[in-house]
């Protein structure tokens, strides 16, 4: 084993699994693990944190130390937001970004409670600007002149105008500039935002969802396309950047060094968004087969027969994107990426004409058992009522075809058992191990009607308009099209468990990519090929 295989299996093991709290960000835990193996914290046996299990007097010291080292950080935090003298911030920022590191995460949660409330905006001088420039007299317009004809009165207009740009932005805006120019301001930006979304699903506090949104605004600024490097990852890079793939990988979890070889090997391709402020780490990337055809399975992908040469692959297949940071969810740098690797790939290879996808489809069995659940529930309700009521439920749906209720009916009831056709579903597919999967016979039931249930659901369930799944909607709203779903395209636990093995080909042509977005961001319009459509009813 050569010393950079070496290093990346060595950096693999030294990760730290389950000892940090997962509420941290991955970067967080990182920068938590090291102050865990700092001297202060190694003589002692454990790490210094104030949510650690200990003796009674022990947390007594441990709640005023945490009181202290609040105080200190949110001391450091007014400093960083309020100080006019340039030559100190860089210390400041320092100790903020490295104080708050180290805070407990209900201390977290405080803080940012603090940095979203007391440091909002001035609603009192809003509304008095507002009130000001409501009172004025709009000046007329000389419409044969084509100009204004009281210019001079216009600078009240300009100056309240000017005055409410400046009131309406947030205090805290102040510490997100600065942080943003200080080494690792942007990397420690991108925890403080993941800390953020994990308390919001906590809780959904309004105040910290309006220093969200503004964080996430900033951030989408400061990481757009121009500030970005589009990086082809190799097995020569370094070994630092290679483990951060392993460890990074989402979709297809990278087995062995091996596997990491093949992906960046020959008929392999894989780019990553670098940013300057965030070296030798990817904040997104996109992992890329050259095929002759478009996959229709991930085995073929990963493990099949060796790959063709590459002047005669005629497809660019996009099998895994994965995002490392989670503190820029919601900020679509896929969208770019898949657009300048499209254009990469064109020019360097122009025998490539199809570009497509093999993607999960991360939602289909959690709407497709709850739609089983609530239907039987439903009909069960329905049936006593009716009885009593000679009345039905609206909300009922019986989701199965006559002929499929019929062929699930028909099942032996030594293998699974219910009142009605849905319920007879729900069990197979919640048997323990996927048991359904090693059957012919129920394979052969259940084939034709989760596919077609699959279409539908990604053709038809919507939420406010835009597709259900948030894989489709991704690559809908970045231009692509539903060309074909795939049985038993991915047979690991993970692909049973989200889709029951289904996986779906997204084609992006290179002649429609625009207008293809634009109905569907407009209108919540899904292209899709004709065959696809022909599978779910109208």
């Amino acid at each position: 084993m050569n010393k950079k295989a070496l290093a990346i299996l060595m950096r693999a093991r030294m990760r730290p699994n389950n000892s940090i709290n997962p509420a941290l960000s991955p970067l967080a835990k990182e920068m938590n693990q090291v102050n865990q193996n700092s001297p202060d914290s190694q003589s002692t046996g454990h790490a210094i944190r104030c949510d650690s299990e200990e003796p009674s007097e022990m947390r007594t010291n441990d709640a005023g130390n945490c009181e202290r080292e609040f105080e200190l950080v949110r001391t450091s935090m007014h400093s960083a937001i309020s100080m006019s003298k340039t030559e100190d911030l860089d210390s400041i920022l320092h100790n903020f970004s490295e104080g708050y590191s180290n805070l407990s995460i209900e201390n977290r949660r405080k803080l940012l409670l603090v940095l979203a409330r007391e440091y909002d905006l001035n609603r009192v001088h809003v509304r008095e600007l507002i009130k000001q420039y409501l009172g004025l007299e709009l000046p007329g317009v000389d419409k044969a002149q084509g100009s204004f004809s009281e210019e001079g009165l216009f600078s009240s207009f300009y100056r309240i105008e000017r005055n409410l740009r400046h009131t309406l932005r947030p205090l805290y805006e102040v510490l997100f500039d600065r942080l943003n120019t200080h080494p690792g301001g942007l990397r420690f930006l991108s925890i403080l935002r993941s800390d953020i979304l994990s308390f919001l699903t906590e809780e959904n506090i309004s105040s910290l969802r309006a220093l969200d949104s503004y964080l996430k605004e900033k951030l989408s600024t400061w990481l757009s396309p121009a500030a970005l490097e589009l990086h082809q990852i190799t097995w020569d890079d370094p070994a630092s950047l290679l483990e951060k793939i392993v460890a990074y990988e989402a979709v297809h979890p990278i087995s062995n060094l091996l596997d990491l070889k093949r992906r960046l090997g020959v008929g392999r391709r894989c780019f990553g968004y670098l940013h300057p402020a965030i070296p030798g780490e990817p904040l997104i990337f996109i992992e890329v087969a050259l095929l002759k055809n478009i996959a229709q399975t991930i085995q073929e992908v990963l493990w099949d027969s060796p790959p063709i040469p590459e002047n005669e692959a005629t497809c660019a297949l996009f099998y895994s994107i994965s995002s490392t940071q989670p503190g820029l969810s919601g900020i679509n740098l896929g969208k770019f990426l898949i657009k300048r690797v499209i254009t990469l790939v064109i020019r360097e290879m122009p025998h490539i004409s199809t570009f497509a996808t093999l993607s999960p489809i991360p939602g289909f069995m959690q709407w497709l058992l709850s739609k089983l659940a609530s239907q039987t529930k439903l009909a069960e309700s329905d049936m006593s009522q009716s009885l009593a009521e000679g009345s039905s439920s609206t909300f009922w749906e019986n989701i199965l075809k006559p002929e499929e209720e019929k062929a699930l009916m028909s099942i032996s009831k030594d293998i699974t058992s219910g009142k009605n056709g849905m319920e007879v579903m729900f069990n197979l597919l919640t048997s323990t191990y996927h048991k359904w999967t090693k059957s012919p016979e129920l394979l052969s039931v259940l084939e034709p009607l989760l596919m077609r249930l699959c279409a539908r659901y990604l053709l038809q369930e919507k939420k406010r308009g835009k597709a259900l799944d948030s894989v489709a909607n991704f690559h809908l709203q970045n231009g692509a099209m539903i060309e074909r779903i795939n049985w038993m395209a991915d047979r690991s636990d993970k692909g049973l468990s989200q889709s029951g093995g289904i996986m779906v080909n997204y084609v992006y042509s290179l002649e429609h990519i625009d207008e293809f977005a634009y109905s569907y961001l407009s209108t919540g319009d899904i292209h899709a090929s004709s065959d696809l459509r022909c599978t779910v009813e109208p």
